[in-house]
């Protein structure tokens, strides 16, 4: 507990203190790179603080072009572990609820982060056409397809909107198999307990090299990628792929 109460301060701290700074130099430059790289610096301290070690396996099966990073989702400590470890900057979806923090709001829009309602399909779905835009214009992805957070750690089902964005923007989608995250911190637990998380990049998949009918086919071969580079105990079962 005491870890983590670290932690939270140091993020809010360098969120106060720190971030306007970039914020501002991001705004004179014109480029949010720098912003991206400090901070990418500070989630990767803010891990060792609390006793986090990040394994990293893969790198050189990823393509040197724009490509969609599609992971498996089982805890909060995920984007913490998984976005840093992508050795070029990327932009997310995320819930708009994040995007109501104050400071945190103004550099994620300046990062080209885009919020999603998930609660709102026709926003959602304007969500995804800005992605799109971004990929074209030369912006990776990091995307959890499953949608949500696995409670017991296995692999959920994926949804269809990766690899719809994907086709239409005729980019890689690169496998990332994200195991150990949840015995750090489990979904509804705010404690980060210390340990390893494994993010395990897999071979690329070629999504110009499918149609917009042939998504289903492009989803299950990510998928199985995804569900090879991770451990027994959070692959499917045929509960979890039902």
């Amino acid at each position: 507990m005491i870890r983590t109460v670290i932690v939270v301060l140091y993020y809010a701290l360098g969120l106060v203190l720190v971030m306007p700074w970039l914020i501002l130099w991001s705004q004179l430059t014109g480029s949010p790179d720098f912003m991206y790289v400090m901070t990418m610096k500070a989630v990767r301290s803010g891990l060792r603080i609390a006793g986090v070690r990040v394994r990293v396996e893969g790198l050189e099966n990823i393509p040197p072009g724009v490509c969609i990073f599609a992971a498996n989702h089982v805890s909060n400590m995920d984007p913490l572990a998984f976005v840093p470890a992508i050795p070029r900057r990327v932009s997310l979806l995320a819930k708009d609820e994040i995007f109501r923090i104050p400071i945190l709001s103004k550099a994620m829009r300046l990062a080209k982060l885009i919020p999603v309602d998930r609660a709102d399909k026709e926003a959602a779905a304007s969500s995804v056409d800005i992605a799109v835009q971004y990929l074209k214009e030369g912006l990776s992805f990091a995307v959890y397809p499953e949608g949500t957070r696995s409670r017991d750690g296995r692999l959920l089902p994926f949804k269809k909107g990766t690899f719809v964005m994907a086709i239409e923007a005729g980019v890689p989608v690169v496998p990332v198999s994200i195991a150990g995250a949840q015995t750090l911190m489990r979904k509804g637990d705010w404690t980060v307990h210390p340990g390893e998380v494994i993010v395990r990049f897999g071979r690329a998949v070629d999504a110009s090299a499918y149609s917009m009918d042939k998504r289903t086919e492009l989803l299950a071969r990510v998928e199985a990628l995804v569900a090879a580079g991770l451990p027994e105990d959070q692959r499917p079962t045929a509960a979890t792929k039902s």
